[in-house]
């Protein structure tokens, strides 16, 4: 049989095109039984002919025939070399493209949306904090002294729950913080706190119940839910956070699950009120629903004093408290943690130890040295009064550049601030445009549910975390490009200085 187009993208000896010449032998053939080019009963040349008249060592055909031979494709008899009778349902799959079908995907994954993501080291990205003001130097050396300590244990998984140190250090640092009145046993460590929202769906829900989220919220909350087969009611916030909800819907269409952020409302940055929070707390225990509260960027306020977590306010109510690393660190530690109740310890570890198998014992001892030390306290503090400087000129130079056409949203605490349109405007459009200007922004309404995009004003997410501050100005400067490229010419031409 003559290969000869077959074998002409061997190429040249030499691994410019990747791997060996045999190898890549191997592979050609391979891919030619698969979708059929050579099909079953196929006599190949001997390994002395095709080597001869390709110009191949005889040494790589007969690997490559070897392989071949062990792995089912080819046979060796008294007829000689040729391809073996492949089972029908692996004929013609060799070449399939990336747009052919294979097996299906489940309803959960159809159901997801897509969120849109950029460059996560670009100016007014969301959710990451200034990574150079890192104390990297103290933190390298915490990691020395930790891999100085551990043994052979500390390289298998975790203990569950994670190490005893890091729960210790994270319920003390909570207590004088977040007024959380917590032991360490109530503490576990997840790697982020998008797996502790798992994790919460997975344990205190089952498929089919009922989630009621903040709208807009934190999308990948809603998809965490979704993915778990929960059945998502989407609440609208207002300047006091998540509405309430009367009586009679709380009867008629009881959560399992409430998911929200009370202390700094994601992405509005509203405050849940007392009432609100009392509200919610009695309306969770008449009715066995669990209150997830996501406390995401709590490190950082700028009040005079800081909001007690929903979790301080009744230390026995159903209420899961989860935090993360990813803001008063850096994103890449993945480490996050949720608190329980004292009453559900036992089973949380139980569903834990059963789904999770945990690692990063060195960083968590690291992270546990960093806490006790004091240097957690001394970096947040740093960086408040730095986050805080940076959102006042942020604030300053949108209100400047854009005048009435905006209203600022948030700004209590965290490191984002929300701006809202007063004019309809297209706002994934205007952050293609933006971003095509270097300027990273999300658009509000990827934070709305899919049934209310319409129903909610226009607006952007401005992360402040990785501007730099000389450049504020500059990068305002080209939204409002963006914006004037976007907007209708009337509403575009009203905006201004103030």
């Amino acid at each position: 049989m003559d290969l000869s187009l077959l074998l002409s993208e061997l190429g040249p000896p030499g691994a410019a095109q990747g791997g060996s010449r045999q190898q890549r032998l191997y592979e050609r053939l391979r891919r030619a039984v698969l979708d059929g080019t050579l099909p079953p009963g196929t006599v190949l040349p001997g390994s002395r002919v095709l080597a001869a008249e390709h110009g191949l060592a005889r040494n790589s055909v007969m690997f490559a025939y070897e392989q071949l031979k062990a792995e089912g494709f080819l046979v060796a008899d008294r007829l000689g070399t040729r391809v073996a009778g492949l089972p029908i349902a692996l004929r013609g799959k060799g070449t399939a493209g990336a747009g052919t079908p294979g097996a299906a995907f489940s309803a959960r994954a159809a159901s997801l949306d897509r969120f849109p993501t950029a460059d996560a080291y670009l100016p007014f990205t969301g959710g990451v904090p200034d990574l150079n003001a890192f104390p990297w130097r103290a933190w390298a050396r915490l990691l020395q002294q930790a891999w100085g300590e551990v043994s052979a244990r500390h390289l298998a998984y975790s203990a569950p729950g994670g190490e005893g140190v890091l729960r210790t250090a994270i319920a003390n640092h909570l207590r004088a913080t977040r007024g959380l009145a917590c032991g360490a046993s109530q503490v576990f460590i997840t790697s982020g706190a998008q797996t502790a929202l798992d994790m919460c769906a997975r344990l205190l829900a089952d498929a089919g119940d009922v989630a009621w989220m903040e709208d807009p919220g934190y999308p990948a909350a809603r998809a965490v839910f979704r993915a778990a087969g929960l059945h998502v009611v989407d609440v609208p916030v207002d300047p006091e956070g998540m509405m309430a909800m009367d009586a009679r819907r709380w009867r008629r269409q009881p959560p399992r699950v409430v998911f929200l952020t009370p202390s700094h409302q994601y992405p509005l940055g509203s405050v849940l009120s007392l009432e609100r929070r009392l509200g919610l707390l009695e309306r969770a225990r008449a009715h066995g629903t669990w209150l997830i509260e996501d406390d995401y960027d709590s490190e950082f306020h700028y009040g005079s004093r800081q909001i007690t977590a929903l979790a301080g306010l009744a230390p026995d109510a159903p209420v899961v408290y989860v935090g993360t690393f990813s803001k008063s660190l850096y994103p890449a530690l993945r480490i996050g943690y949720m608190v329980v109740p004292q009453w559900a310890v036992e089973r949380i570890t139980a569903g834990l130890q059963a789904l999770l198998r945990p690692g990063q014992a060195v960083e968590q001892r690291a992270l546990a040295r960093f806490i006790d030390s004091g240097a957690l306290a001394r970096h947040l503090r740093a960086m408040r009064e730095r986050y805080r400087t940076r959102q006042q000129r942020l604030r300053l130079a949108l209100e400047r550049a854009f005048g009435d056409c905006i209203a600022i949203l948030g700004g209590a605490a965290g490191i984002h601030l929300t701006v809202v349109f007063a004019a309809p405007i297209d706002d994934v459009a205007l952050a293609a445009r933006a971003a095509a200007l270097g300027v990273v922004v999300q658009p509000l309404s990827a934070y709305r549910a899919p049934r209310s995009v319409r129903r909610g004003p226009a607006g952007l997410l401005l992360g402040y975390g990785l501007a730099d501050d000389e450049m504020i100005e500059s990068l305002v400067e080209r939204l409002v490009r963006a914006y004037a490229a976007t907007a209708p010419a009337a509403a575009a031409g009203n905006c201004g200085p103030t």
